[in-house]
């Protein structure tokens, strides 16, 4: 049995107390392949984002709200965890400055001054080990080329392609992919289906290995 890392869902980065940047990640799959995980009898730790979905009852839930509490509560969770399957959305980029009161409206154009934040598989995968690293990768164009940089970057074991018609979608389609570029997976149908499909891979060339 692996004791097996997800995180899901998106993450918010507040401008002042009413007003963030995050995204419309919906916390579906991280869902699905919790409980894709827990069918295998493996253990399901999901760190997650602000999101309306309920998890499986036996997954153990860490709720978070922005990239760096989600990179924290990861950090830590991952200390004690076989590998990680990183299918949040987390913010990319956060405001220099939050201001302490709701920004009120002059009339004037509003810059904002962002800076990136930090990568959360990165972090993690870097230092894996001999644990394991599963990315999501999410674009718009190149997805294949995109997917691969994106693996080699973050450390990752395999990476998940996927395209934004899967953002608070239902259904979902996937390529899995290795680090030479081979496929090893092209998966697509209910979010729950093409995560047992994920799960089965990862079985085979992951944690059975």
């Amino acid at each position: 049995m692996a004791r097996i890392l997800i995180t899901s869902g998106p993450t918010r980065q507040y401008l002042d107390p009413v007003r963030y940047l995050t995204n419309a990640s919906s916390g579906r799959m991280g869902r699905a392949i919790a409980a894709a995980v827990l069918e295998l009898g493996h253990q399901a730790i999901v760190v997650s984002g602000p999101v309306d979905v309920q998890y499986p009852a036996a997954a153990e839930v860490i709720d978070v709200i922005s990239t760096e509490q989600m990179l924290l509560a990861s950090r830590e969770a991952f200390r004690s965890c076989d590998g990680l399957i990183a299918a949040a959305a987390p913010c990319d980029y956060r405001p220099v400055r939050v201001a302490p009161i709701k920004i009120s409206k002059t009339g004037d154009p509003l810059k904002l001054h962002l800076i990136e934040t930090e990568d959360i598989v990165a972090s993690l995968a870097s230092k894996k080990g001999t644990r394991w690293a599963v990315g999501f990768a999410l674009e718009t164009e190149d997805h294949r080329i995109r997917a691969l940089l994106k693996l080699e970057r973050k450390c990752c074991d395999l990476i998940v392609s996927n395209s934004t018609d899967a953002i608070n979608a239902l259904d979902n389609h996937v390529e899995i992919l290795e680090p030479s570029g081979t496929i090893v997976g092209t998966f697509a149908g209910p979010k729950e289906e093409v995560a047992r499909n994920i799960l089965q891979v990862i079985q085979t060339r992951l944690i059975d290995r």
